[in-house]
């Protein structure tokens, strides 16, 4: 019998005592819809045909119609006439915009946390990085360093009593989410940003509010610093119309 991979108890710990289930049809359309935009394994370009998938979901039109209207707001789809849905291409222009907010809300959460200086509340956060040490080797599990990443600062907010404004954000910042799949599979970016949630945790943990917040903005300004590059490797993914 094979080992877990890491990573792989966590998740079905969560998976065992979440709401997903329970959730709304469309909510969990969108959910999934999202997760696979946002990794690019729906990639701009891609037409989505409402039949096949109410037909891969199970679901009926109204459902389906509610899943896309929210990615629509999120600016991750655009629908045509004739009910044609195509993947947006990102949008350098939002970028900027998308990076001030993320920055803006995460480094008061952790101005808010050292502050605290809690280190119970710091646990979950530390396992994390754990476990994303252990995948910077692995290259093959790039999508479960992503979503342990995306664990990292859910946690963070969570623990500042935040966790509806990380919802609010994320929701605010797809263009950027879009943006750093794209960078993450780039030479040296997994250790990079194990190395700075580390940093981000040792200075929480220190009470050092000013550093903190310093950790933060440096670890959220990484890729948004790289993106003449990612546009130049990756021009089909980027809208050339201006926002």
């Amino acid at each position: 019998m094979s080992s877990p991979l890491p990573g792989e108890t966590y998740f079905k710990q969560s998976e065992a005592t979440g709401h997903a289930p329970h959730l709304p049809a469309s909510s969990n359309v969108y959910a999934t819809l999202r997760a696979q935009i946002i990794s690019l394994e729906l990639p701009p370009g891609e037409r989505l045909s409402r039949s096949a998938l109410a037909k891969q979901f199970g679901v009926s039109a109204s459902p389906l119609r509610e899943a896309i209207q929210r990615l629509e707001r999120d600016g991750l789809v655009a629908t045509f006439r004739q009910s044609r849905t195509v993947v947006t291409s990102i949008a350098p222009g939002l970028l900027q915009q998308e990076h001030f907010l993320r920055t803006a809300v995460e480094c008061e959460v952790a101005n808010t946390l050292a502050a605290r200086a809690d280190e119970l509340a710091l646990k979950k956060a530390s396992a994390i990085i754990r476990m994303q040490r252990v995948l910077i080797e692995d290259p093959d599990q790039i999508d479960l360093f992503r979503k342990l990443d995306e664990d990292f600062h859910r946690e963070l907010f969570e623990e500042a009593g935040q966790l509806a404004l990380y919802h609010y954000a994320s929701e605010r910042t797809s263009q950027m989410a879009r943006l750093r799949s794209l960078d993450l599979p780039s030479e040296g970016k997994l250790a990079s940003v194990v190395a700075l949630h580390e940093a981000i945790v040792e200075t929480i943990r220190s009470g050092d509010r000013a550093a903190a917040t310093d950790a933060m903005r440096l670890h959220l300004s990484g890729t948004i610093a790289r993106l003449p590059d990612i546009m130049s490797q990756y021009p089909e993914y980027f809208s050339t119309v201006p926002d």
